[in-house]
This record gives structure tokens, C-alpha cells and sequence, in this order.
């Protein structure tokens, strides 16, 4: 029974194979019954080309439009006796340099606040430290007011920079406290064990 699978499908090929008449045209016909040609019309294909048009041509109209606006951020105060909004000046508003200095110093006091490891046992510490930097922060705000108010001079806008640099100072202290604190803590705790 073991055959020569080589030989067997070599007679297989070489063998010819006749439909009967008339196959191809009733396959034909049955296919286009049950799929009809169905043809686009010239005003379907406008269509499209014209959706494709109107959609370059929004996006075109919104990089423009959002490209062309500068950016800015405007704090608004409200004045109690008006209500109508004012425009507020901050230390950044006054020139590029004042405001890369505005950034640097609220990045790092952020990033300052954020590396803050605040405990059960040193929170008494910290929140005197973080009292201090509020009312550092309300003088700031009041600086602010003067320098919208009388306008800026070169008084205000060296003690706004003092404060920037006074708040990020006593939070490097705030750290370093936090820092021998937790390092004595440990210190007690590993001779207590012993």
C-alpha cells in the first residue's frame, strides 16, 4: 500500500479536468444576483472630496488660530467696590528675565515643599516653619497689590525677589531640620535597642 507520494501527484497534474458547458456562465449569473453591481455615482465621489477639502482646511484654520495667540496667563483681580475684573501684574509680567527668575524660584520652592517628609513626631516643627512661609506668602500677595497699585519701582521688585529667596531658604532650613531630627530619632531608637 505504501506508495510514492512524488508519483502520484505528478499523474495528478498531469491529468485534465473539464467542466461541464455552460458552468462559468450560471456561476456568473448566480453571483451577480445575489451581489448586484453597484456603481458610485460621480456625485458621491464629490462628496467625499469635498468632506476631505472642508476637513484640511478646519484643521489648516486651528493650527493658524491657536498658533497665532500668545499665551498668557493673567491673574485677575476683582474690585470690591466695581466688581469688574482688573488685569494684575506679577514679577514675571515686567520682563523676561523677571519672569524666568519668577519660575526658577516657585519650581523649587514646589519642589522643596514636595520632598518634605512630615511625621507624627516632627510635625510640631513643621508646622512652625510652615506658618512662617504663609505669612512670607501674604507678604508677597500685599507686594503684589503695591506693585499693581503704585506700579513697579525698583524697591518692590527687589523684596519680591528677597521673598522668593527668604522662602526658599527657610525651606532648606525646614528640611535640614527635618533631616537631624529623623537622624536622632533613628540614633535613640538603634541605642535603645542595643
Amino acid at each position: 500500500m505504501s506508495q510514492d507520494l512524488r508519483n502520484l501527484f505528478e499523474k495528478e497534474r498531469k491529468r485534465e479536468y473539464q467542466m461541464p458547458d455552460g458552468h462559468e456562465a450560471r456561476f456568473e449569473q448566480r453571483l451577480d444576483a445575489a451581489f448586484p453591481e453597484r456603481r458610485r455615482s460621480a456625485h458621491t465621489w464629490w462628496a467625499v472630496a469635498a468632506s476631505v477639502a472642508l476637513m484640511m482646511g478646519f484643521g489648516l484654520w486651528m493650527m493658524r488660530s491657536t498658533s497665532d495667540v500668545p499665551v498668557t496667563e493673567e491673574q485677575q483681580i476683582v474690585d470690591r467696590d466695581t466688581l469688574q475684573a482688573v488685569p494684575s501684574l506679577s514679577l514675571g509680567d515686567l520682563s523676561p528675565d523677571l519672569k524666568k527668575l519668577e519660575q526658577y524660584y516657585t519650581a523649587n520652592i514646589n519642589l522643596e515643599l514636595s520632598r518634605l517628609d512630615i511625621s507624627v513626631g516632627n510635625k510640631a516643627v513643621a508646622d512652625d516653619y510652615l506658618a512662617r512661609l504663609r505669612e512670607l506668602d501674604a507678604e508677597y500677595q500685599d507686594l503684589v497689590r503695591e506693585l499693581n497699585e503704585v506700579g513697579p519701582n525698583e524697591e518692590t521688585i527687589s523684596a519680591m525677589i528677597r521673598n522668593f529667596q527668604i522662602r526658599l531658604e527657610l525651606l532648606q532650613k525646614l528640611k535640614s531640620k527635618l533631616n537631624e531630627l529623623k537622624q536622632s530619632n533613628n540614633e535613640t531608637v538603634s541605642s535603645s535597642s542595643v
